[in-house]
């Protein structure tokens, strides 16, 4: 490492950092149409440029002792447009269509999180550690993220004696976060291919459009200022779904009263107004609700990647590098085997298994992120787009912190 002696570390403004963000988002899109490849394996744009940053970020440190500190404040408000966005193009019908399809992924999930946290128990008792401390590698960041891993911190360094449980638990997040973006779609691509499935050919994909598409759209001024319009509407009445559930004494992601309430409002508009008005035109909004709900998306996994600080894992390299190399081993075999199967071993369930991986070692955006790059190669997956969601942002949440509960004792 060289030493300078005017090193310190570097913050980045909340704009500048979001106006990066645009930027590589933009060399994640250019990186993606240079190289076929990764269209091939379906890995999203926003992960080329991010994962590119936090590469980057990390040379500087090692190399001049930089360090690169982003501040990332528009990152949650963008993920709550995605949301809105996903629940404003979702039909009831498809909503109605998805009840066991739910069900069964629940279950299979919260199998999966058992297995994920004795992994993580027998590969810390090997390494000499308090086996209770590879929970910390398993649902608690892997499932349930980094909000999940410091609540749970004060608990295992203050009641179980681990002092350093927050660095593995947000160590293994981070790895965790970066394998479930680089898994998802070549997981999909290698189902389909193995199984010869066909794909649904449909243009009207939940996120964007599909590739082939883009030269040829044509957005509306008055359709992309009613989608504005309407989501801000759904943002507002997610917060007020939200704060009605905290009085239950029950915490919900932010993210989910946002996609309730636009599940809410597009079955308002439809009910309405089935053939479109001033204020309301579903035909006319379709592509706007599209755009930003792209553009949410990318430029929130890219903030969220590029926010990465990988000099951190230093310290616990070794057990977290053994840790995480069995758990993405885990989610693959147990996403290509068992879930797959279950789920239908058809297109859905191939777009499924690509957001599998957000569910077992990321996070609801990077399941969400590589059905979007499958759907933009392959046609829309409906019933995927709900019934992931929900299970990453509502219900898993809750066995989760039961199945931690028991086990951290």
């Amino acid at each position: 490492m060289i030493s300078l002696p005017w090193r310190t570390s570097f913050g980045i403004d909340p704009f500048t950092s979001f106006t990066l963000a645009i930027l590589l988002l933009f060399i994640g899109k250019g990186l993606t149409q240079r190289y076929g490849w990764l269209r091939r394996y379906n890995i999203p744009e926003a992960v080329v440029g991010g994962v590119l940053c936090a590469l980057v970020a990390c040379g500087l440190y090692y190399v001049f002792d930089v360090r690169v500190v982003f501040d990332l404040g528009a990152r949650d408000m963008l993920l709550l447009y995605f949301f809105a966005a996903i629940g404003m193009g979702t039909d009831v019908r498809t909503l109605r269509e998805g009840g066991k399809p739910l069900v069964v992924l629940l279950v299979l999930a919260s199998v999966f999180m058992l297995l994920q946290n004795g992994l993580g128990m027998a590969v810390a008792e090997a390494f000499g550690m308090d086996p209770r401390a590879g929970l910390m590698a398993g649902s608690i960041s892997l499932t349930g993220g980094v909000g999940t891993t410091l609540a749970w911190t004060p608990h295992f360094v203050q009641t179980l004696g681990i002092p350093n449980a927050g660095e593995l638990g947000l160590a293994a997040n981070m790895l965790g976060m970066i394998a479930a973006c680089l898994v998802g779609g070549p997981m999909a691509a290698w189902l389909m291919r193995r199984h010869r499935i066909v794909s649904s050919g449909a243009a009207d994909v939940e996120v964007g459009t599909r590739y082939q598409d883009e030269p040829h759209l044509r957005l509306d001024y008055h359709g992309v200022l009613l989608a504005l319009l309407w989501l801000n509407l759904a943002l507002m009445l997610g917060h007020g779904v939200n704060e009605l559930v905290a009085l239950s004494g029950l915490n919900l992601p932010a993210f989910v009263g946002c996609l309730m309430a636009g599940i809410s409002l597009r079955s308002a508009g439809q009910w309405l107004a089935p053939s479109g008005g001033r204020l309301w035109n579903w035909s006319s909004m379709r592509l706007g609700v599209a755009l930003i709900s792209d553009i949410s998306l990318g430029l929130f996994l890219t903030m969220a990647l590029m926010g990465l600080r990988l000099w951190e894992l230093e310290p616990v390299l070794g057990f977290i590098a053994t840790t995480m190399a069995l758990q993405v081993a885990l989610a693959v075999a147990f996403t290509a085997f068992v879930v797959f199967r279950f789920m239908g071993r058809d297109y859905e369930a191939a777009v499924i298994c690509s957001g599998f991986g957000g569910i077992a070692l990321g996070s609801t955006a990077t399941a969400i992120a590589n059905m979007s790059a499958v759907v933009r190669a392959y046609g829309a997956a409906p019933k995927a787009f709900i019934v992931v969601p929900l299970v990453c942002g509502f219900f898993i949440d809750l066995i989760n912190a039961l199945v931690i509960g028991l086990l951290a004792r």
